[in-house]
């Protein structure tokens, strides 16, 4: 483990920071099984890895609306723009974990610089923060438009220092998502694992710097440095 504390956390947002547990019941509406949510966010981000790695590029809005209509498509429910509409509303109903608003604040009070990274769009995740009172906390709400590569592509995490002014080796990611740590790693940065559920790191990608249940957590470990 390493000892640095680094000058900017860079937070992703779906899952790590916002709870998505709530998508559930409009997946339910829309009349497929409540564990499509895993399904659907898996398929939508693996649509997203696989035009980033033929050098392209799409929204998430659009890759996860395609992937929901081949779902309810494939399903014999309706696929129509007003179901998909229906249940996709619900990412920007999203609010935060319990832990979000003490532990940034606590990770502020360090004097650690703030930023959030997301595949998705940084638009979406506004009135979340605003209502969970963290926004004068974040320097930065970032997405991957600008850079044109979903995370874990190296471009992404580069943008996200070249907008904060710092060298990569001085940022963190903050992550509930081992792709997500891994691909951060590989760019340079520390990758701090929030491992929310418990589950086992995967051999394959790179370890983390640091693992930590939640940002409270995150922000003791870090006063400690």
């Amino acid at each position: 483990m390493t000892a640095i504390r680094p000058e900017v956390l860079v937070l992703d947002v779906n899952e790590t920071v916002s709870d998505m547990e709530p998508l559930r019941t409009r997946f339910e509406a829309a009349g497929l099984s409540g564990h499509s949510l895993d399904t659907w966010f898996a398929a939508t981000l693996r649509d997203g890895f696989a035009l980033t790695a033929a050098g392209s590029y799409g929204a998430f809005r659009t890759i996860g609306a395609d992937v929901l209509r081949s779902m309810l498509a494939g399903a014999g429910l309706a696929a129509d723009e007003a179901t998909i509409g229906g249940v996709l509303s619900g990412l920007g109903e999203l609010r935060v974990h319990p832990d979000v608003a003490p532990g940034l604040q606590q990770l502020h009070d360090l004097g650690v610089r703030l930023v959030t990274l997301t595949n998705g769009a940084a638009a979406m995740s506004e009135r979340m923060f605003a209502e969970a009172g963290v926004l004068p906390l974040l320097d930065h709400r970032l997405d991957v438009e600008t850079p044109g590569r979903w995370k874990p592509h190296p471009a992404a995490y580069q943008y996200a220092a070249e907008v904060c002014g710092v060298a990569v080796d001085r940022m963190a990611l903050v992550a509930v998502h081992p792709w997500d740590i891994d691909g951060a790693r590989r760019a340079g940065l520390l990758g701090y694992h929030l491992d929310r559920r418990a589950t086992p790191y995967p051999e394959a990608f790179l370890a983390p710097d640091l693992t930590v249940p939640d940002l409270l957590a995150l922000a003791k470990a870090l006063e400690a440095r």
